[in-house]
């Protein structure tokens, strides 16, 4: 199985989707709501239908950006979003993207990836983010298999893969999940080292 595009778009466009909330999970919504700044440059990459997004306009961001390579889910959120601007939506591969963003939402992607693109996700982030940009969101704690995605991971194997380029300021299982994710999901906060 080949995690591509086409196999992504095929999931949007068969409906089989089921990592999909159908809304912002409260440990974003919380997180979100304590942001002040409401100008940052925020990229949410790998966004699928990005309730989260469709939150961060609601609430007055303004630079705020998602990232697919999945055509289905970018098309999902133009009708659901009317307020967003083109620019916002960007179409393309994340490991050939070009920007800079101070804050950078995890929710979902990380867990899709090919477990051998772990190390070049790190990197990328961080060459995305500017100079004291964050990298925040949802990590999964559950083993890691060969069945997936989602592919788990554990505390331990993100602290061994972001400590070198990240300051990891907080990694914690989350207290707020959504019932079906409930002690599978770390929040956590790593800034650019």
């Amino acid at each position: 199985m080949k995690l591509n595009s086409n196999y992504w778009q095929i999931r949007y466009q068969t409906a089989e989707i089921g990592w999909d909330a159908g809304r912002i999970t409260t440990p974003l919504k919380e997180y979100f709501d304590q942001i002040e700044n409401k100008s940052i440059r925020i990229l949410i990459p790998g966004c699928g239908n990005s309730y989260e997004f469709e939150y961060l306009l609601n609430n007055g961001f303004t630079n705020v950006f998602v990232l697919d390579y999945a055509e289905a889910p970018l098309e999902n959120i133009k009708k659901r979003v009317p307020n967003c601007k083109d620019n916002q939506i960007i179409f393309a591969d994340f490991f050939e993207h070009q920007g800079e963003y101070d804050l950078i939402i995890e929710q979902t992607f990380f867990c899709a990836l090919d477990p051998e693109l772990r190390v070049k996700y790190v990197e990328k982030m961080h060459s995305l983010l500017s100079k004291k940009g964050k990298l925040a969101g949802l990590l999964f704690q559950f083993p890691l298999t060969e069945v997936g995605p989602p592919f788990g991971g554990s505390k331990e194997e993100y602290i061994k893969l972001f400590s070198d380029t990240f300051e990891i300021k907080t990694l914690e299982t989350a207290y707020n999940s959504i019932k079906p994710r409930q002690k599978n999901e770390l929040f956590f906060i790593f800034t650019k080292k």
